[in-house]
């Protein structure tokens, strides 16, 4: 069985290695064009390093060009983009939905009884509260103490030493934009500011107080005018409505 096996071996090795010529004749006077040596151990070597090179060039053009997204149901840059997308807000949409059942589970624990479970905050690499001490030095101490001498008998923060109203620490919010047709000239008698907005643009109130005049007149339209702290009153008018 060995040496069939041998003989085997040997006689296809040899069939591999047999010497072929392969000769190109002119078919009308048959002279020979070319020729060319070979065995088949060599074509088939030949044929695999080529389809070698076939399979690599097709991969590359499929991988790093575009010619990929010719391929059917394969989806293009756009889609790849919208894919990823929506992979982000779905993302985002399960988080928000874990926060709010466990917001909702807070509820039902705080109307059982229960103590809520805190799970917005995260603990981890805070120290422990035992360890923080609080106390105050001498400079703190010092300073709390000149602070509340002077404060103590100040009954409005907004008011300087002599009792003057300081509105420069306050913050005043702009009632509407727009372009200044007539600036504030109290020489002329003109205690205002005229601005020209968009129509229909919503007029905001420049501080927080209570509606203490609504009303109009021929002259000035509709006008609004609105108390506010510290002795302050605004006066909104020339406007096409009032909600």
């Amino acid at each position: 069985m060995i040496k069939n096996s041998d003989k085997k071996r040997w006689k296809l090795l040899r069939k591999l290695t047999n010497k072929y010529r392969m000769v190109l004749l002119n078919e009308d006077t048959y002279e020979e064009v070319g020729t060319m040596r070979l065995t088949r151990l060599n074509l088939f070597t030949f044929a695999g390093i080529v389809v070698i090179l076939l399979v690599a060039i097709v991969y590359s053009l499929v991988a790093y060009t575009d010619i990929r997204e010719l391929i059917p149901g394969y989806p293009d840059a756009a889609m790849r983009q919208h894919i990823r997308s929506n992979a982000m807000k779905l993302d985002s949409l399960e988080y928000e939905q874990s926060i709010r059942d466990q917001y909702f589970d807070n509820l039902n624990r705080i109307i059982s009884g229960e103590a809520p479970e805190n799970f917005m905050n995260d603990t981890t690499g805070v120290s422990n509260q035992q360890e923080i001490a609080f106390h105050r030095s001498a400079n703190d101490s010092l300073l709390r103490r000149q602070v509340e001498a002077e404060e103590q008998f100040r009954l409005n923060v907004l008011e300087d030493q002599n009792g003057n109203l300081n509105l420069y620490n306050m913050h005043f919010f702009t009632p509407v934009t727009g372009i200044v047709t007539r600036e504030f000239d109290p020489i002329a008698g003109h205690y205002g500011i005229d601005l020209v907005a968009a129509p229909d643009e919503v007029v905001n109130a420049t501080l927080d107080g209570t509606v203490i005049m609504s009303t109009w007149t021929l002259e000035t339209g509709y006008v609004i005018q609105i108390q506010h702290g510290n002795e302050l009153i605004s006066v909104y008018k020339h406007n096409a409505a009032l909600f």
